[in-house]
């Protein structure tokens, strides 16, 4: 055997068996900044309730309508009819019959549903896709004014001065006026009885703020011998309550393992961290999901705008901070969604300024915060297997925060049994008959918007597009 092949020394193979290898704690890739948690105001809340006592409002408020579509066919319950102000108050025997006399209708991309000039006399509710709504300038050039997106509805009465179109493929829904004057002639007494109702809407809608609040009487000047007037200011009668909610688990640690091998690290203590870890990840997922009080199922109807051209435009943004326009506090994004904003700036030519918050670069937009959160969910047809591409629509809130200001607070309730973080309880369980020992955890938590403004949200935001640029040739010096 040659000499060059002779074994010299011990090899690093083998001698690596008699070091003490360096070694990490368990890492875990799921683990994000949960930056929502750290920036919203927590407020205690004993006895697990939190009341939002509001003013009382008059007037009813428009609730989108929730449309179905099963195999290209929409429906609606007819109670929902009712979401509209126009129809709160009718007999449920009305609102059942006009609910089965609206139409259903595909429209392509670029259609026409409503024509300035035209008198149509319809109303239309949008099942599926985007309109349009244009309005035409002193200059004749057609100027879009609004969006609407599913749920959403508009009424065509007289002569209209809007024109409406499709952006992507439609489902409309539709009630002609023929269609309700033949309801309405099912019945004696049911025309006096809409008209009535309208009446009574119109009537009360004068005598109320644009909040749907009734009016403080005042008086001002220095007009003498004019009596002053009386007012009172009145309550909710049944303000919303928001019980604090919870996230559960139970952590099983052999006594084995935790007896033998803690060593660089505590075992238990690593289970108890990661699992801490998974629980506040959720705690943020609720915060903005939850069916119940979730930021993005706490908005009201009339703090909801969409994308105008899909992507997230300064635009875009400018008109959300006109509707969260008393102390916007941040925005909140899926990354996705800023940095199709800041594609947006680039081919604008106005770069986003940066601010440094929580040992990280944030964007700002009229410098307000643009805060990066992946619980604002991508919603897109299509993933890669190995990864998501990035295509889809999300939202973009922003938000108000701070029991001071109306806005929006995170709830908990600090002081219970086994608290080990705030609002976060550990209960040992026992040891089972095979030696596992069980720990229980519990965070209790919710979240509130104290009024309407104090959230909005930008709906409808496209993520995935991207500008070609004239100049793509690199030049090196």
């Amino acid at each position: 055997m040659s000499d060059s092949l002779l074994q010299r020394s011990v090899t690093t193979t083998v001698a690596r068996n008699l070091a003490h290898t360096t070694k990490t704690r368990p890492m875990m890739t799921s683990i994000t900044p949960r930056l929502l948690l750290q920036l919203l105001p927590w407020v205690q809340a004993n006895g697990g309730i939190y009341r939002v006592n509001r003013t009382k409002v008059e007037l009813p408020k428009a609730e989108r309508i929730v449309v179905e579509v099963v195999d290209g066919k929409a429906s609606f319950p007819p109670e929902s009819l009712r979401n509209v102000p126009y129809f709160s108050g009718l007999p449920s025997e009305i609102v059942a019959r006009m609910a089965d006399s609206f139409i259903s209708e595909e429209l392509p991309r670029g259609n026409n549903v409503l024509v300035e000039g035209k008198s149509e006399g319809n109303f239309f509710i949008i099942a599926h896709g985007q309109v349009e709504v244009l309005f035409k300038e002193a200059s004749g050039v057609d100027v879009r004014i609004a969006l609407l997106t599913e749920g959403e509805y508009f009424l065509a009465e007289g002569a209209s001065d809007i024109t409406v179109r499709t952006l992507t493929p439609c489902i409309i829904l539709s009630l002609s006026r023929k269609a309700l004057d033949a309801v309405l002639s099912e019945e004696p007494t049911w025309n006096q009885e809409f008209w009535k109702t309208i009446t009574e809407y119109l009537a009360l809608r004068s005598m109320v703020n644009r909040y749907g609040q009734r009016n403080i009487d005042l008086i001002s000047g220095f007009a003498e011998n004019i009596e002053i007037p009386e007012t009172f200011v009145d309550y909710a009668p049944n303000p919303r309550e928001y019980p604090l909610s919870s996230v559960q688990t139970m952590v099983r640690v052999h006594t084995r393992v935790s007896d033998l091998y803690n060593v660089p690290y505590d075992q238990l203590e690593e289970q108890i961290r990661l699992t801490i870890e998974g629980i506040k990840e959720r705690q943020e997922w609720e915060l903005v999901n939850n069916q119940k009080y979730g930021l993005l199922h706490s908005i009201d109807p009339a703090m909801r705008i969409s994308a105008r051209y899909g992507t997230p435009t300064p635009d875009d943004l400018d008109d959300l901070l006109a509707l969260v326009w008393k102390k916007p506090a941040f925005f909140l994004a899926h990354p996705k969604a800023i940095a199709a904003f800041g594609r947006e700036c680039t081919w604008r030519g106005v770069p986003p300024p940066t601010v440094n918050l929580f040992g990280m670069p944030l964007v700002t937009w009229r410098g307000v915060p643009l805060i990066p959160c992946d619980k604002l969910e991508l919603h897109s047809h299509y993933q890669s297997q190995t990864r998501d591409l990035g295509f889809g629509t999300t939202s973009i809130l922003l938000m108000r925060i701070g029991e001071a200001e109306q806005g929006v607070v995170g709830l908990h309730q600090t002081g219970i049994p086994g608290e080990i973080m705030p609002s976060l309880s550990s209960r040992f369980m026992g040891i089972d008959s095979i030696g596992v020992a069980m720990y229980l955890f519990t965070l209790y938590f919710s979240c509130a918007v104290l009024t309407e403004d104090a959230l909005g949200v930008l709906e409808n935001v496209e993520v995935g597009c991207y500008h070609e640029y004239e100049n793509r040739e690199i030049k090196c010096k």
